[in-house]
């Protein structure tokens, strides 16, 4: 106010004009330039700073929206992905744990199959030994006896030849031999 005023006391015709005062008509004409400048600015001016302000305010927020769904997202792939691996891990432990079974079971079968043959084996070492000792107690048997028939044949000073009669006497004498260390035993 105290322009209007200095301007009012100056038109008014003062004593010395006064260096800060304006002259009425400039004023006026400044202050209806600075509202058309204003409303021009306003009109054409504002809508797109406003616009841009928007847009920016838009962007930013946008942004951060994005970026919070992205961060939500990756929270997500990042639980899935922990459970996977979790699930994963549960999944190796029930792997290794059937192994160890399959192994355990593996082996003894193993050993079964290997007492059998075992088994096996040993009957047929048995079969074999009875075997051979009947053949070679036959052989020593027929040997036994054939010495003892001639030995017999040469005290006597006869030929025992009669093979029945000879055969007896010799199953006899092994039957004598083979039940005097039984009774040794008793």
């Amino acid at each position: 106010m105290s322009i209007l005023t200095s301007a009012v006391s100056a038109a008014e015709g003062s004593e010395s004009p006064s260096v800060l005062a304006v002259p009425l008509d400039e004023f006026i004409i400044a202050v209806l330039a600075f509202f058309i400048v204003f409303g021009l600015l306003a009109k054409f001016a504002l809508p797109g700073i406003k616009k841009t302000l928007a847009e920016r305010t838009d962007a930013i927020e946008g942004g951060i929206e994005r970026a919070a769904k992205a961060e939500a997202e990756a929270q997500s792939l990042a639980e899935q992905y922990r459970e996977q691996i979790s699930g994963a891990h549960d999944e190796a432990a029930a792997i290794r744990a059937k192994a160890e079974d399959d192994a355990r079971s593996i082996v003894a079968e193993a050993r079964q199959q290997a007492e059998v043959e075992r088994s096996t084996i040993a009957a047929r070492g048995e079969a074999q030994l009875d075997a051979e000792r009947s053949q070679t107690l036959s052989a020593l048997r027929q040997d036994v006896g054939g010495m003892a028939v001639d030995l017999a044949g040469r005290i006597v000073g006869e030929s025992l030849s009669d093979d029945a009669r000879s055969q007896a006497v010799v199953d006899r004498f092994i039957a004598d031999l083979e039940a005097a260390p039984a009774e040794e035993r008793n």
